[in-house]
């Protein structure tokens, strides 16, 4: 029989299965799931809904290190180990996500192979995932930057399917994702809006719409 490939149904089927250290979290929006300097003891599997993860230095200054959604894991440094937190995870729309103490996450990458090849894949999107936001950063601009992150959550470049309706983020999270102040970001977005690369949905709890035609500021030098 040939081998089929880890999907994420492999970590879902696992993770909907009850065990001893796995139980569901719901968060209303802008929830702190755990803070910067908390016992990193467990690993948090998003099931739905995205998560912000941040740093914040000595000095107070924050900086948005990645956006996680549905099908992500977050908190494996717990894993590596790291004893406590060195970011903290906010929901930034309504999430549930499946909470693995540290000691079952083992347990489970030995006793499931497929599930330990999908968190694998997970590891090394992730690790690919930084290296390019540090290409993108030393490289481009900051509107390039914007359009690419813009990009990234709409799903637009990777396999899943594109879901170009995205919970709108603050123009200051934004900011903090790609390195720059709130008013470029302001002064960027309206110019997107005004070239019709993205739309505001009214009644819609502020999501936004990004055109797969944003790509034309990625591509254009």
């Amino acid at each position: 029989m040939p081998d089929v490939a880890p999907t994420d149904c492999d970590a879902k089927s696992v993770l909907d299965e009850p065990g001893e250290g796995r139980s569901v979290r719901t968060y209303a929006s802008h929830r702190i799931v755990f803070a910067q300097g908390q016992p990193a003891d467990a690993v948090f599997y998003v099931q739905r809904g995205r998560v912000k993860a941040s740093v914040v230095s000595p000095n107070g200054k924050e900086a948005v290190i990645a956006i996680v959604g549905s099908g992500e894991f977050f908190g494996e440094g717990c894993l590596s180990g790291q004893s406590v937190r060195m970011m903290t995870a906010t929901t930034i729309s309504p999430c549930s996500a499946v909470r693995i103490e540290k000691r079952a996450m083992i347990r489970l990458l030995h006793e499931h192979s497929a599930f330990a090849e999908t968190f694998l894949a997970h590891v090394l999107a992730r690790k690919i995932r930084i290296e390019e936001d540090l290409t993108d950063h030393l490289f481009n601009s900051s509107e390039k930057r914007l359009a690419r992150v813009l990009l990234l959550l709409a799903n637009f470049g990777k396999e899943a399917a594109p879901e170009p309706v995205i919970a709108k983020l603050s123009q200051q999270t934004l900011a903090d994702m790609i390195g720059t102040t709130r008013s470029r970001v302001s002064f960027f977005m309206n110019k997107f809006r005004r070239l019709g690369f993205v739309q505001y949905r009214r009644g819609a709890h502020g999501d936004m719409r990004v055109d797969r035609s944003l790509l034309n500021v990625l591509l254009h030098d």
